[in-house]
């Protein structure tokens, strides 16, 4: 176990560079299983989701080489099509995996998945579709057994947009048999990225982008030679935050405008200055933080993955401000950590109600989420009277490659420690 050890104060000051988006490498990755021969990811993060997806895909037969951020997978000889519950448990996006081996081999053996306590997250959506492509699913002791003769194309509407099921049924649906046709689809970048690597490969598709995905299955694929992954644009978006919270000025190397917009504007209202550059965006925060509310929304909208550093912001903001979460209902966890560091948050329902303080207090605080963890960690950059120490980040590694380096390296006083 280790620990975040933080003293505030201290505003950031220099350039950052994003690492790759990990919501874009781990469905690059399982698409990976789609075809024989050797593919090549490039600006693929360290982190322990890939690290997860990379040992369940390797005790299938899966070789991989690694080295300064490219990845080369090779996918001849798929072995097992099994994903087991002791590897699948820490990580939901592991079902990413259920598509591409039911394409390849017709059958699959995936455990349900876990991750973070942030709501139930079910895999119905994902289910419903691929039963409706002709593939038989039954439940057994936590595994989700699958098989197919032939994948059809189908017509399918999603009640709700959902991102992995998206790129779930997308990736099954490039080796099926005719034309299928996603509805009510997640619009999200990390979406069209699969698309573009998909295409790539030699798959047939159209609409990535829109809530309408068109794809016409094609008999055979060739490997993805050069897909280069985004920036991940909630680590840009969490570097924007912390610029902002400690009245810094960031340069965020990587940070895409049209990936942010929400964001942007909401930061913009709360007093932040950004400025597009060549490089990425540059952040300067105000000397006083301005209340803003915001509802998170799918893509294009605010996006789930920043409410809870957007909350610390608001923490330190002047007047009041309203927070609504709409996407995962347990995504209030870290509200009690917050409040143990003077927060005043009151929550009613999927609403949380923040009045800005003139500051925060230096406390020990346990994340609860991989986005928690960040919420913690950026209040601990603006607390006073110590140091503030976040435990249990091993949920931090999950999504932020080298976090506390890039912050030492902007100036913020922040180690690591064993626990």
């Amino acid at each position: 176990m280790e620990k975040m050890l933080i003293e505030g104060g201290r505003p950031l000051k220099g350039t950052v560079k994003v690492a790759g988006a990990k919501n874009a490498a781990l469905p690059a990755i399982a698409a990976c299983l789609l075809t024989g021969g050797w593919h090549c990811i490039n600006h693929v993060p360290k982190l322990k989701d890939i690290q997860t997806i990379k040992s369940i895909m390797t005790k299938m037969g899966v070789v991989f080489q690694e080295g300064d951020g490219v990845l080369k997978i090779n996918s001849d000889e798929i072995k097992e099509y099994v994903a087991p519950y002791d590897l699948v448990r820490t990580m939901r996006a592991s079902i990413l995996l259920l598509g591409p081996l039911l394409a390849r081999l017709g059958r699959a053996n995936i455990s349900m998945p876990g991750g973070c306590a942030i709501g139930a997250r079910p895999v119905d959506l994902h289910l419903k579709a691929l039963s409706a492509m002709g593939v038989e699913m039954f439940l057994d002791k936590g595994y989700i057994n699958a098989k197919v003769e032939h994948l059809k194309g189908a017509d399918i509407f999603f009640d709700i947009p959902t991102v992995t099921g998206t790129e779930n049924i997308m990736m099954a649906a490039v080796r099926a048999k005719g034309q299928t046709v996603l509805r009510n689809s997640a619009k999200e970048p990390e979406v069209s990225n699969l698309a573009q690597m998909l295409r790539s490969m030699g798959a047939c598709i159209e609409g990535d982008g829109t809530d309408t995905v068109v794809i016409e299955g094609v008999q055979g694929l060739r490997p993805a030679q050069d897909h280069t992954l985004i920036p991940d644009r909630i680590e840009s978006g969490t570097f924007m935050i912390a610029s902002t919270i400690t009245g810094g000025e960031i340069l965020i190397d990587g940070g895409r405008h049209d990936h942010l917009a929400s964001v942007i504007e909401k930061l913009q209202s709360a007093g932040t200055q950004i400025e597009k550059r060549e490089q990425g965006l540059f952040v300067r925060g105000p000397e006083a933080i301005q209340s803003v509310d915001i509802e998170t929304m799918p893509f294009p909208g605010f996006p789930t993955d920043l409410q809870a550093q957007f909350m610390a912001l608001m923490c330190v903001a002047k007047g009041s401000s309203v927070i609504r979460e709409t996407v995962f209902e347990n995504r209030f966890i870290h509200v009690s950590e917050l409040k143990r560091m003077g927060a005043d948050i009151t929550i009613h329902g999927n609403q949380a109600m923040v009045r800005g303080k003139d500051h925060l207090l230096a406390a020990p605080v346990m994340a609860t989420d991989l986005r928690a963890s960040a919420s913690l960690i950026l209040a601990g950059l603006v607390a006073r009277g110590g140091t503030t120490e976040v435990r249990r980040i091993y949920h931090l590694d999950r999504g932020y490659e080298a976090l506390e380096k890039k912050f030492q390296n902007l100036g913020a006083n922040i180690r690591r420690e064993k626990a």
